[in-house]
């Protein structure tokens, strides 16, 4: 089975050297988020616990960034869903792309970052407005994923998350 991350390195191959000085940008500081949603195909995200300590849970994830929020869809039962069903809403996540977490060595902590609060989208019209957001962001890829990911939203098998930026 053909993985998303896969079809995005494929694809990506191509724009591979006109990416470099967006990648390169991801590790600037925080204030240059825009730039680095930009220019990065995922974010890297964990749910914060109670205390505050971020969750052993973390990965890399396609998103699609609306105004200063961060969307997401996953699987119904991913860590990601049960920790914001769960009242664990709080999140953080860094912007940029340095490969599969478990293989990054901890790189993507140098990268963007952002403290969250998580939210369930369940607003039809509201999701395929985020929906659009993302075949824009992953228009080779959104032929083979826009589906799945519009058919697991009217099915219940994925749910789509905001993670809105914590200000104060």
């Amino acid at each position: 089975m053909v993985s998303r991350r896969r079809i995005l390195e494929v694809a990506g191959a191509a724009t591979a050297l006109a990416l470099v000085p967006n990648v390169l940008r991801a590790a600037a500081p925080a204030a240059d988020l825009t730039t680095a949603m930009a220019g990065s195909d995922v974010v890297y995200l964990t749910p914060l616990r109670a205390d505050g300590k971020e969750s052993r849970c973390q990965a890399e994830v396609w998103f699609a960034p609306d105004g200063a929020d961060v969307c997401v869809v996953t699987a119904t039962g991913a860590w990601r869903a049960r920790a914001v069903r769960n009242g664990l809403t709080r999140a953080r996540l860094w912007v940029g792309d340095v490969g599969v977490w478990t293989q990054a060595d901890g790189r993507y902590r140098a990268l963007p970052q952002l403290e969250t609060t998580g939210s369930l989208i369940t607003d039809e019209a509201e999701r395929e407005r985020v929906l659009e957001l993302f075949g824009k962001k992953y228009p080779v890829s959104w032929v083979l994923w826009g589906g799945r990911f519009r058919d697991g939203l009217a099915d219940g098998s994925r749910v789509m998350l905001r993670y809105r930026p914590q200000t104060g």
